[in-house]
C-alpha cells in the first residue's frame, strides 16, 4: 500500500474526529463512504470492519474523558451495553452474509436515518440522579438488543439510537445519555470489528491511519466548539444536510 491512501484515510479520520467532537454523533457515519469512495478501497466488508474498529478506539478515548467527568450513568449504561453486545455480534455475522452492493443500500438509508434524527430538537430535561431499577432492566434490554444489531449490521458507533434509547427507558438527562452512550458505542465496535478481524476484513493500516487523524480532528475541533456554541443549530442542520447528500450519492451509484 503507498502512502496516498494512508494520507487520505488520515484526512478523512481527522474529519470524523472533528465532526464527532462538535456534534457529539452521526460523524462516524461518514467513515464507511470515505475508505470506500475517496480512499479506494473495493472491499465493503473490509471498510464496514476497518470504519467499526476506528470508531471504537475514539469512542473509548471519549468515554475515558466522559467519566472522569462523573456523566456516565455506569449501572443503566452497562444493562443497555451488554444486551446489545449479541445484538452487534449477530448483526455483523448477518452483513457479512449481505452481497456489498445491497448492503452499500441499505447503509445509505441508515444514513438518511440518522441525519434526520439530528434534525430533530433534543431537549436537556431529565433527571439527573436516575437510578437503576428493576423495571429499568426489562425497557433496556430490549432496546439495546436491537441497538446492538443495527450497529452490527451497519458498521456504525450507534450513538444516534443509543442516547435516545437510554433517555426514554431511564428518564436520565441528554448529557448523561450522551456520555453513557458511549459504553455501548465503544462495546459495540469492539464486538463488531472482532467479528470482522476473525474474517480478516480489517485493513490494519487503513485503521492506523483512521485513529491518528481521527486524534488530530478531535484535538482541532475543540477551540471550534466555543465558537460553534451560539451557531449550534445551524452547524448541526448544515451536517445533517451532508450526510443526506452523501447518502443520496450512494444510492446513485
Amino acid at each position: 500500500m503507498g502512502w496516498e491512501p494512508l494520507l487520505l484515510a488520515g484526512l478523512g479520520g481527522a474529519l470524523i474526529g472533528l465532526l464527532l467532537t462538535l456534534f457529539g454523533g452521526g460523524g462516524s457515519v461518514l467513515a464507511t463512504p470515505w475508505l470506500i469512495y475517496v480512499v479506494g478501497l473495493a472491499d465493503v466488508h473490509a471498510a464496514i470492519g476497518t470504519s467499526a474498529a476506528a470508531v471504537a478506539v475514539n469512542a473509548a478515548t471519549g468515554l475515558a474523558a466522559q467519566a472522569r467527568s462523573g456523566r456516565v450513568k455506569w449501572p443503566c449504561a452497562s444493562v443497555f451495553a451488554l444486551s446489545g453486545l449479541a445484538g452487534a455480534l449477530g448483526g455483523a455475522q448477518l452483513a457479512k452474509q449481505v452481497d456489498g452492493q445491497a448492503l452499500l443500500f441499505w447503509f445509505a438509508l441508515a444514513m438518511i436515518a440518522i441525519a434526520l434524527s439530528m434534525l430533530l430538537a433534543k431537549k436537556g430535561v431529565g433527571d439527573p440522579g436516575v437510578h437503576l431499577t428493576g423495571p429499568m432492566v426489562f425497557k433496556l434490554a430490549p432496546v439495546g438488543l436491537l441497538t446492538g444489531l443495527a450497529a452490527g449490521f451497519f458498521g456504525i458507533g450507534g450513538g444516534f439510537l443509543i442516547a435516545p434509547g437510554l433517555m426514554a427507558s431511564t428518564g436520565m438527562t441528554l448529557a448523561n445519555a450522551g456520555a453513557s452512550s458511549l459504553v455501548s458505542v465503544t462495546l459495540f465496535g469492539t464486538a463488531t470489528s472482532a467479528s470482522y478481524a476473525a474474517s480478516g476484513q480489517i485493513d490494519w493500516p487503513l485503521f492506523g491511519a483512521l485513529v491518528a487523524g481521527g486524534a488530530v480532528g478531535t484535538l482541532a475541533a475543540l477551540p471550534l466548539a466555543k465558537r460553534l456554541e451560539s451557531r449550534v443549530k445551524l452547524a448541526r442542520t448544515a451536517f445533517a444536510v451532508m450526510v443526506i447528500a452523501v447518502a443520496l450519492f450512494i444510492l446513485l451509484k
